[in-house]
């Protein structure tokens, strides 16, 4: 494909990194010195301009594109380049970063003939909505098509190997001291994997009970650090839940804000003279669930461990940087996705995922998730269709009318019949070769 990116900030970084293997990648920024490094370690054409700057796209003029995507961190900006780009390319489809949500409730998309509006703030925030819903787990994902879900559990609970007969759940994944495998059906669960169930939510919802000890089983309290554009976002999110919430900002103008756009509902407390007593003076240590929601990593861990220290059970940091993730699941933190990697991960799941096939990512990239639903119109109603060839490589599933069963042998195909496999990101080529040829 013929690939424009505007802006090479970190997002624009990271997909221009991705996308570069297999498609023509052009990257427009008015930062030089961006674009430098960008060239220097990436095979693409850098565009140096303003993306708002009808001038800046004279040189692709009557270009044939693929794809436009705008992902700088003014909405602006990305508004008015998906503007210029349909006066001077041929744009096949346009996908667009906006922090301000209220475009998801408007008919600008429409307007502007956008495909994809990310809305990465409210992607984190609604990804710690759901340990709300379950206080043991440590991500919740859900999907079109179906009602059933996929959760990561920590099994810190136990204190020999379990071997499990799961019924209307299935084990797909396991991260065990840093390594991610795919198990086979008698693989037991060792203490302190990182264990992923997909399948009926209730019967994982017990389960998670069972295999994680640390964690509330209610969250009425937070905490969040952090008093920025996310942290309020998030106290949004949880005050509308019902949870009582506090925040904890160094920055005094940022607390006020916050303060502000909460219209006192939240209790924000200024810290700007140090944290090392707060814990204790603001009784934030009585929290359920602490959140670090700043754009920092290493400030977040270091809040997580202090949270952890002080009594705090449920510990949760926002990820900006992938190469923390090992370490966050290490100490024992729950990651969320930060805006920045939301933004990433929600973009390329919507590239490569087409009308036929959903593809997404989990594990933080260690694997991939292949859905494909059978519609009223599809060719393969009453065909019979043969299982994964590399079964060892990964889990494949059919869920027919709600029920989850295995896919491994031949099965007669109906309409409203759901395939998703599960695979280690080794073999994920090889999966997407066999879900896409069905």
């Amino acid at each position: 494909m013929d690939i424009i990116i505007a802006g090479a900030g970190r997002v624009g970084f990271n997909l221009a990194r991705t996308l570069s293997i297999g498609h023509n990648v052009t990257v427009i920024d008015r930062n030089a010195e961006a674009l430098q490094r960008l060239q220097e370690s990436l095979d693409i054409l850098p565009l140096h301009g303003d993306i708002e700057d009808p001038l800046t796209y004279r040189k692709l003029i009557d270009k044939e594109v693929h794809l436009f995507i705008a992902v700088t961190d003014m909405d602006e900006a990305n508004l008015i380049s998906t503007l210029i780009v349909d006066d001077s390319i041929r744009v096949d489809r346009k996908f667009i970063r906006l922090r301000n949500t209220f475009f998801a409730k408007s008919s600008i998309r429409e307007k502007l003939g956008v495909n994809e509006a990310i809305f990465p703030m409210q992607i984190t925030s609604k990804t710690v909505e759901t340990l709300l819903q379950y206080p043991k787990a440590n991500n919740v994902k859900t999907f079109k098509y179906t009602n059933l879900k996929l959760v990561s559990v920590r099994a810190s609970g136990l204190s020999e190997p379990l071997s499990l007969h799961p019924e209307g759940f299935a084990i797909v994944g396991i991260e065990r001291e840093k390594d991610f495998f795919i198990p086979s059906m008698d693989t037991p669960i060792e203490p302190g994997d990182l264990v992923y169930l997909f399948g009926n939510e209730e019967s994982i919802r017990q389960l998670c009970g069972r295999l994680e000890s640390e964690s509330p089983r209610t969250i009425s309290r937070c905490v969040i650090f952090g008093a920025g554009d996310l942290g309020v976002a998030i106290a949004h999110t949880l005050i509308e839940n019902g949870k009582e919430v506090k925040l904890v900002e160094k920055d005094v103008k940022l607390c006020e804000a916050a303060d502000e756009k909460l219209e006192g509902e939240a209790t924000a407390i200024s810290c700007k003279y140090g944290t090392g007593t707060i814990f204790e003076e603001e009784g934030l240590e009585n929290a359920d669930l602490m959140i670090a929601a700043t754009d920092n990593d290493e400030y977040n861990i270091i809040k997580c461990l202090e949270a952890r220290e002080h009594g705090i059970r449920k510990v949760v940091a926002i990820n900006n940087e992938m190469e923390y993730y090992n370490l966050m699941h290490t100490l024992g933190i729950v990651v969320v996705r930060g805006p920045k990697m939301s933004a990433y991960n929600a973009i390329l799941e919507s590239i490569y995922s087409s009308g036929v096939v959903m593809e997404r990512k989990f594990c933080g990239g260690k694997a991939s998730i292949f859905l494909r639903k059978i519609f009223p119109n599809s060719k393969l109603i009453d065909k019979r269709v043969k299982p994964f060839k590399r079964q060892k490589a990964g889990l494949v599933f059919l869920v027919r009318e709600g029920e989850l069963s295995r896919f491994d042998e031949t099965v007669t195909m109906r309409e409203g019949d759901v395939i998703i496999g599960f695979v280690d990101e080794e073999y994920a080529s090889a999966m997407k070769v066999w879900i896409y040829g069905l």
